[in-house]
């Protein structure tokens, strides 16, 4: 944990990044991916089921986001990827929120094209987002309706349409060190530019909800793994670090992540954004005292 600090302050100095996402179009997914409470094999979830937001909506939520101290605000779309339609309504939103609200906006809408990638690019889209999830030997233990290879491609496609990229995965699917330490190698080897870090809340209703948490210091290993391997990074813990860390949570911000997911995630709950505001000052302030 001191060197992957070390290496966080020496290369990122003390700033923190904050994002908030929005579940823009939820539920009916047909993709299996065994953790996720959207998939329609996992009915027993009950995720809610919506068609895509209006800008009214998408616009009061970026406004509540900036509001709450996010840079980045993220449409997030369920599915294997978006219809042209889809597409063509998402950057209408995307072009909106940059008008009316000026937040950096970015997308995660599935597996993509270079075609479509760039309509979004043009309304105002500045990072996308699309998660490795696991490390190439694990994934097809956790999807078999698509490959770990086509959502490698989404991203190349990202980067080669000259857009930020941000991809991660989760932690605690029932994969060991060494897939942690793959999938952490691909990423740097794709020159991403923002790692979430998930940790697994198994979720009732969906193929894993019988699994094991992690522990603490399994879980402050990996994030020390990630920043050793990738030192310009943003390391930025997401999905269930209130759950799984509860009253810890500053440790992962010892332990080289430098942002985090505020203000909730897809179909779990988080906490109010003022004590992730109140954490983020306090953290500031040990980096700046080390």
């Amino acid at each position: 944990m001191r060197q992957a600090l070390d290496l966080k302050l020496k290369h990122r100095g003390t700033r923190m990044g904050l994002c908030t996402i929005s579940n823009a179009r939820s539920g009916a997914c047909s993709e299996d991916c065994a953790f996720c409470a959207q998939s329609v094999s996992a009915p027993g979830a009950k995720a809610p089921v919506y068609p895509l937001k209006s800008s009214e909506v998408l616009l009061r939520e970026a406004e509540e986001a900036a509001n709450s101290g996010a840079r980045r605000f993220s449409i997030v779309t369920s599915g294997r990827g978006p219809s042209e339609r889809l597409v063509q309504e998402v950057a209408e939103r995307v072009y909106a929120i940059r008008q009316k609200i000026g937040i950096s906006v970015c997308c995660s809408l599935g597996i993509m094209s270079k075609s479509k990638i760039k309509i979004l690019k043009d309304a105002g889209m500045t990072r996308y987002h699309h998660n490795l999830e696991a490390s190439r030997e694990f994934f097809p233990s956790i999807c078999s309706t698509h490959g770990f290879e086509e959502r490698v491609a989404t991203i190349l496609a990202v980067r080669d349409c000259g857009l930020e990229v941000c991809a991660g995965g989760i932690i605690g699917l029932g994969e060991g060190e060494g897939d942690r330490l793959s999938m952490a190698q691909t990423l740097a080897g794709l020159g991403v530019d923002s790692v979430p870090i998930n940790i697994l809340v198994p979720i009732k209703g969906t193929r894993l909800q019988g699994l094991n948490r992690l522990g603490v210091t399994e879980i402050l290993r990996a994030i020390a793994m990630f920043r050793l391997i990738m030192p310009n990074c943003a390391i930025r813990i997401a999905g269930g670090r209130e759950t799984a860390l509860g009253q810890l949570q500053a440790l992962a911000f010892l332990a080289g992540a430098d942002a985090m997911l505020i203000g909730g995630y897809l179909t779990t709950r988080g906490r109010p954004p003022e004590m992730d505001l109140a954490l983020t000052e306090e953290i500031r302030q040990i980096w700046k005292e080390m």
